[in-house]
Formats: C-alpha cells, sequence, structure tokens
C-alpha cells in the first residue's frame, strides 16, 4: 500500500477540505465528488466484490446448509433440528453483521491514519473473516459453527461498511447509477461463484470455507493500493457517550427520505432472506430432490437468477443515470419481487422453480441497479458517509437476524415444514417495502 499523507493527500478531484465544527458533528471535511471516479479504482473496486463475495456468500447459501446437515449426520444434531439450527447460526451471524458494519462505518469516518480512512479496515477485516471461516469448517457442534459464522460476520462487516463507504468517496453522483449497478452486478456474479465452489467443494469444508478468502485477501490489498484514499485534515473531537449512541441513529424526522429508503431496504432483504434462510431445505423437502443432489439444484438456479440479474442490472443502471430517475425502478421491482415470492409457493417442480428464479433474478437486478444509486443519493453528510452507511445496512443485516428466527418460527405453524405461509409472509413484506419508497421526495 502507498503511503499518503497532508491535509488534502488522497483525496479524489473534486473532493476538497473544508474543516469546521459547529456544534455536535455539523462539520464538513469533504464534498461530494464532481469529476469522474479514477479507472483503477472502479476496476479493483468490482474486482474486489466479485471475489469477496465468493468468498462470503458461498458459505452463506450453501455452506451452512452443508455444515448443518454434516453435525446431524455426525449426531451433534437431531435430524429434526436443522431448520432451527440454521435459525440460530444465521441470526447471531446476522446480529454481529449489524453491529459491525455500524460501528467500523463510523471508525473509518474518523480514522487519521496516513494510509486514510478506510484502506486498513478493508484489509483487517478481510483476514479476520478467513481466520473466523477456519474455526467454522473444523467445528465439531452447533456452538462452534456459531461462534465462527459470528466472527466472520464481524470481519466481513468491518470490510464492507468502508470499502461501500468508498462509493460515496469517489463517485459522482452522474455516474452512480451505471457503478453501482456494477457493484450489484460483481456480487451476485460472486454469489454463483461462492454456490459452485460450494458445489465442487461441499465434501472438503476447509477448502470451501478458507481458500476463496485467502484470495479475497489479496483482491482487497490489492483495492487498498490503488484506491485514493481521503485523508483527515484534522484529528476529529473526541467521541462522548451521546456520538457512540449516534453511531446507530440517523434522524428519521431530520432525514425523512434515508428513513424511508431504510425501511424498504428492511423490508426486501427480509422477504430475500426469509427464502434464502430455507433454500437449501425447500429443495430439498419441498421439492423433494435427494440431499446429495440440493446443490447442483441451488448452483444452477443461482446461475439462472445472476444471468437475469446481471442484464437487468446493467440496463436499469444504465437507464437511471440517463432518465436521472430512481424511484420508478426501485418501488417497480420490489413490487415483481414480492409477487415471485409468493409464487415459489405454488411451485412443485424443478423446472417451475427454475424460471421463478429468472423472474426474481430480472425484478432483484433492477433494484439493485438502482437502489444504492438512490441510497448515496440521500445520505444526509459526506463526512458520515461510512457511518450513515452503516446505520443504512442496518437495513441489510437486522433483516438477516430476523428472518432465520421469523422462519423457523412460521415453519413449524401447522404441518411442518410450512413453506406456504413463510413465502406468503416474505412476499408482503417485500410489496410494502415498495409502497414505502413513493414517497421520497430527494430523488425523483
Amino acid at each position: 500500500m502507498s503511503s499518503v499523507s497532508g491535509s488534502a493527500a488522497g483525496m479524489p478531484s473534486g473532493m476538497t477540505s473544508a474543516s469546521k465544527t459547529v456544534g455536535h458533528h455539523e462539520h464538513h471535511w469533504f464534498r461530494e465528488p464532481t469529476e469522474p471516479a479514477p479507472g483503477s479504482y472502479v476496476a479493483w473496486l468490482l474486482i474486489a466484490q466479485f471475489v469477496f463475495f465468493v468468498a462470503l456468500l458461498g458459505p452463506a447459501i450453501v455452506g451452512i446448509g452443508l455444515k448443518i446437515t454434516k453435525l446431524v449426520e455426525s449426531g451433534a444434531l437431531p435430524k429434526d433440528g436443522a431448520i432451527g439450527a440454521a435459525a440460530v447460526l444465521g441470526g447471531v451471524g446476522a446480529l454481529f453483521a449489524t453491529v459491525a458494519n455500524v460501528v467500523f462505518g463510523r471508525l473509518s469516518d474518523r480514522t487519521t491514519s496516513r494510509w486514510g480512512r478506510r484502506r486498513i479496515w478493508i484489509v483487517l477485516g478481510t483476514v479476520i473473516m478467513t481466520f473466523a471461516f477456519v474455526i467454522m469448517a473444523v467445528a465439531p457442534s452447533l456452538l462452534w459453527a456459531t461462534v465462527g459464522w459470528a466472527l466472520a460476520q464481524l470481519g466481513a462487516n468491518m470490510t464492507l461498511a468502508p470499502f461501500i463507504a468508498t462509493v460515496a468517496d469517489q463517485v459522482p453522483k452522474f455516474e452512480r447509477g451505471r457503478i453501482t449497478a456494477s457493484l450489484g452486478i460483481a456480487q451476485n456474479l460472486g454469489i454463483l461463484g461462492g454456490v459452485y465452489v460450494a458445489q465442487w467443494f461441499q465434501n472438503q469444508l476447509i477448502i470451501m470455507f478458507v481458500v476463496p478468502s485467502i484470495l479475497a485477501i489479496g483482491a482487497m490489498l490489492v483495492f487498498a493500493f490503488v484506491l485514493r484514499d481521503q485523508v483527515l485534515p484534522t484529528k476529529p473531537e473526541r467521541m462522548d457517550f451521546r456520538d457512540w449512541w449516534e453511531t446507530f441513529w440517523v434522524s428519521p424526522v431530520k432525514f425523512p427520505d434515508y428513513a424511508l429508503a431504510w425501511w424498504s431496504r428492511f423490508l426486501i432483504t427480509l422477504a430475500s432472506f426469509m427464502f434464502t434462510t430455507l433454500r437449501f431445505f425447500y429443495v430439498n423437502l419441498h421439492l423433494h430432490i435427494k440431499t446429495e443432489d440440493v446443490a447442483a439444484i441451488i448452483s444452477t438456479s443461482v446461475l439462472i437468477y445472476t444471468a437475469a440479474l446481471v442484464v437487468s442490472g446493467y440496463l436499469a443502471g444504465w437507464l437511471s443515470d440517463k432518465l436521472g430517475r430512481r424511484k420508478v425502478f426501485v418501488w417497480g421491482s420490489t413490487v415483481m419481487f414480492a409477487i415471485g415470492t409468493v409464487l415459489l409457493s405454488f411451485v412443485d417442480s424443478v423446472g417451475g422453480f427454475f424460471l421463478l428464479e429468472a423472474f426474481l433474478g430480472i425484478a432483484y437486478g433492477i433494484y439493485v441497479g438502482v437502489d444504492l444509486a438512490l441510497v448515496v443519493d440521500v445520505l444526509p453528510n459526506p463526512d458520515d458517509s461510512g457511518k450513515d452507511l452503516g446505520v443504512f445496512n442496518i437495513a441489510n443485516a437486522l433483516p438477516q437476524t430476523l428472518a432465520p428466527v421469523l422462519t423457523g418460527i412460521l415453519a413449524y405453524v401447522g404441518a411442518y415444514p410450512n413453506f406456504t405461509l413463510v413465502l406468503w409472509v416474505a412476499g408482503a413484506a417485500a410489496l410494502i417495502g415498495a409502497v414505502v419508497i413513493i414517497p421520497i421526495k430527494k430523488v425523483r
């Protein structure tokens, strides 16, 4: 990593320091970027996103199910405890993700290192995630698997909070739709890659969990090297209790557009992870696929989903920038996602499942192609973008805590497993998430 020093060193062009402190955190050290983002930054942003999500989401989507299945086979878990175990493991991990994303987003905003605000956290978090995956891979019990996943989520979100905050630091408004769409596509291609890695190495958990994460360390190191990271021109004031409390809070009264965008993200993420929690068991029990064939079915479904997402996401991001409109893409795609989620309850064949995965991929592609651009547009303060995006990421992480618990409860209502009830509740959540986008005024 190259060293950076001086009050304005490491700032992207178009961002100048304007250091002042007025009242309680009314400082403005940096302005929004106005020049195009550097090409090397954009390239490695996308590459690092892809490799990182290969490492993180393969374990999340398939690895957890495989680990729990192996614990059942070893006698460490009862046969009817698989979904409950997934709920516990996923819920605890997501709780760690929620706290870590906000805390390290705020810490990265206030980091005074000569290396910049974001770099150290981006690399350190990936290293922690890798060591945590070693624990998870060799865990002999649900307790140790949960410890491993919790630490992996802590490390992953130590990385992700400052990593995503660099978009607000580096990318001007007129490029955000295209670049955030590409970022969403890279993430979902990473998910696809992670699922295939999980399928190929489903009987070699060390390789499945750890090797992609080691590659993620390398990708994040290169990203940190090319990142023209911002350096704070002055040391921030010492944080008191109120400051730390506000780390987890952005006033919905002062910033209603931000609050509405927060609730929309919360609800569609809740809907998505309610299905993600039970996807392995949905394919296994609802579609009646043998356990050894589940990973292959999921890999194919994610391939179809991702192909649809890549096309729709890129087109949506490009068209959003051209038209200068965000809201219609976000609420329209969320309605589509709600419909597709409910329709999953009527599927009784692998072919029908694949067809709906394509529909959901189109819907979510449009969503990820535009939503992050909308979110960055409504951030309250460019100085606190890491913190504010961290608070916003609670809308990503908190549903991942709640979804496994809610899914576990609903699955046991009536005839176990009650997939129909789970999917209808998830669809209703997504539909409400579409409605709350409509009143946003700051963006069209």
